[in-house]
């Protein structure tokens, strides 16, 4: 078999939703794969700063912050963050449309602490009061910090997280010359969800970044992923895998669909394409 380049989200894909420690299974199937003379990459929205726990397990590079900075080994090949007039555009758009924000640097995220005050506010709804539960977990496991310890460092994506879909567009009408505005509809916690993401970057133009700079094919690059911030990645793979677990939008997109991470997904979804 000809040697694969394949490039794995993170959340819901290689991990359960903000965890750095991905299932035995996982990690088998990537070693054995590695063993085969594969490349391995993580292709993760999360900055280096958060994904940096994860480089212990001997993962061959990764595209960060969906694809603002790129490491192929040790080596640096790609490197974008905001200007400073962009960060500052975004921050004071988003502040006029009381869209509470998280700002994800290279070393270190950082979040709106008036996100958990309205929050605590609103304790009388059970769901703020889990989703309230869920955000401390998740800034505790993933290091992010509050926005007052920010310290002016270069931003590569904006977190967004707002109360209707209504407060987002001036923020798409303002920023979406230079910038991708990812949005969810709202989840089972009635917040609306997304990411702000630069027009120069996403997670495909990283993947041919990687392949490009290794002198792979893009045809032999499989992609795993979970979510919409997925889909530039699928669309660029010559096999997009999407996890059973995963956004319906994208298994309409994607090549395969392979079981949750829970459940093996990862290992049984390398087995079917023969990396093992």
């Amino acid at each position: 078999m000809e040697r694969k380049i394949i490039f794995l989200d993170i959340d819901g894909t290689l991990t359960e939703p903000g965890s750095n420690v991905p299932p035995a299974s996982a990690l088998k199937a990537v070693g054995r794969a590695q063993e085969k003379g594969h490349k391995v990459f993580l292709c993760s929205g999360r900055n280096y700063a958060m994904l940096s726990p994860l480089l212990a397990y001997g993962f061959d590079g990764v595209v960060a912050s969906s694809g603002g900075y790129i490491l192929c080994g040790d080596q640096v090949i790609y490197d974008c963050p905001m200007t400073e007039q962009q960060k500052e555009k975004v921050l004071k758009v988003l502040k006029a449309n009381h869209v509470y924000c998280t700002i994800e640097c290279l070393d270190g995220t950082y979040t709106d602490e008036a996100f958990k005050e309205f929050l605590k506010a609103n304790g009388e709804s059970r769901g703020n009061s889990e989703l309230l539960r869920w955000r401390e977990q998740l800034e505790g496991a993933l290091n992010i910090l509050p926005m007052a310890a920010y310290e002016g460092q270069p931003v590569y994506k904006v977190v967004i997280m707002c109360q209707s879909r209504e407060q987002l567009k001036e923020p798409e009408r303002l920023l979406g010359d230079e910038f991708h505005l990812s949005i969810q509809d709202a989840d089972s916690f009635g917040i609306v969800n997304g990411e702000i993401v630069n027009k120069q970057f996403d997670k495909g133009k990283g993947v041919k970044r990687v392949c490009q700079s290794l002198g792979i094919s893009m045809e032999h690059a499989i992609g795993f992923g979970d979510s919409m911030n997925d889909i530039e990645m699928m669309q660029e793979v010559s096999v997009g895998v999407c996890m059973e677990n995963g956004s319906e939008l994208l298994k309409g997109i994607a090549d395969r669909i392979c079981p949750p991470v829970e459940q093996d997904g990862l290992f049984r979804g390398f087995e079917e394409l023969g990396l093992l």
